[in-house]
């Protein structure tokens, strides 16, 4: 017996929770929604190609009545005979069976989306028990169903009395049309009594769909301990959390190393520091740390650099103060301005001497200003 024996569920399920749900087949449905789906649409598509099919089954009743003796008593003829009257059927039979197909599935699909469950389609020894049954048959769920029928029956003999109240001078005119018209005209009242009873049930799935959220969000609520033990197996797990760490710490510093070509300066401490920074005077209020790292990182920094021809500038005091001072993509601290102003005038100056040539620009790193309470 678990430890969530006996506890309450008060809690909502977990997105985990969730998943294991659906890919049992467990998602909210709506057993409404998809028939009267089929209903609406079924009517619909009468309404558009329920004359070629009239005209279809017309024309092969006509061929039927019209056959020769021959035809009657040579059942080669009888088969094409019947075969070619049966394929002006098939286009019309088939948009109209097409169209319920469509609306079938998207009806079943319009609440908890399409899910396919090799487990739900397994059968359950449970789902045979007599008394499992007899809790099914007096549960919150007969009831709904109940309330659900009374409501579909009051809502169907009420839109039908309502209807044939309503066309009460269209029904009596029948007697007065002439054939073929009373036909069509029989059929047109009955297709919109069709229509607008399935569309009366709209009322239910309107109804049946909160509950069935809700019941289902009900049904999956877990325990304290149970989100505890959840917890527990996937982000307690030390090898798990490390694993997570370390893929994150990975992708962290790729992004970092795909952003050091934009930089225009690496300030370092030869042995040990880098740190990468970006000034772009168009969109940069303050130069940008855009990478820093340590040891092995500090040189791979520096490896880029060279790559894309990044001026490396060596200041130890200002690396260390950087690097311990700064994070990754915000500006440098107002007390290294100065500092990082004369790196940056230095390295505008470097350009200049590459491109013009003259006096090669000098730069003291050791009197770089750097506040006592940066100085690492």
């Amino acid at each position: 017996m678990s430890e969530s024996d006996g506890a309450e569920r008060t809690e909502d399920a977990t997105p985990k929770r969730l998943q294991q749900a659906r890919e049992k087949g467990q998602v909210a449905r709506s057993k409404e929604l998809a028939s009267v789906s089929v209903l609406v649409v079924g009517s619909i598509a009468l309404m558009w190609f329920g004359e070629g099919l009239a005209q279809a089954l017309y024309r092969i009743m006509e061929r039927f009545f019209d056959l020769s003796r021959e035809e009657v008593f040579d059942q080669t003829k009888l088969f094409d005979v019947a075969l070619g009257s049966l394929s002006a059927l098939i286009l019309p039979l088939l948009l109209i069976l097409i169209t319920l197909f469509v609306a079938a599935l998207a009806g079943a699909a319009g609440l908890g989306g399409i899910s396919f469950s090799a487990e739900a389609a397994m059968p359950k020894l449970s789902k045979m028990n007599p008394l499992s049954g007899l809790k099914r048959m007096v549960g919150m769920q007969s009831w709904v169903e109940l309330v659900k029928s009374i409501l579909k029956v009051s809502l169907v003999s009420g839109m039908a009395f309502y209807l044939i109240n309503a066309a009460k001078a269209d029904l009596f005119q029948l007697s007065l049309d002439v054939f073929p018209q009373n036909i069509f005209h029989a059929l047109d009242i009955l297709l919109n009594f069709i229509l607008l009873i399935s569309c009366s049930l709209l009322i239910v799935v309107a109804i049946d769909i909160p509950f069935q959220i809700w019941q289902h969000a009900n049904q999956l609520k877990m325990t304290k301990q149970e989100i505890k033990d959840e917890y527990k197996e996937t982000e307690g797990k030390p090898e798990v959390k490390g694993r997570i760490r370390m893929l994150q710490r990975e992708a962290a510093q790729r992004r970092m190393m795909a952003e050091v070509p934009q930089a225009d300066v690496i300030v370092t401490n030869p042995e040990h520091f880098s740190v990468a920074l970006r000034y772009d005077q168009s969109k940069d209020r303050a130069p940008i740390v855009v990478a820093k790292g340590v040891d092995h990182m500090a040189m791979k920094i520096r490896e880029i650099a060279r790559e894309h021809d990044i001026y490396i500038v060596p200041a130890p005091p200002l690396a260390r103060a950087l690097y311990h001072s700064t994070e990754l993509e915000q500006q440098i601290p107002d007390g290294l301005f100065t500092a990082v102003a004369q790196i940056l005038a230095y390295v505008f100056q470097l350009k200049q001497f590459r491109k013009r040539g003259g006096q090669r620009p000098n730069l003291k790193t050791s009197d770089l200003p750097i506040p006592p309470d940066l100085r690492q």
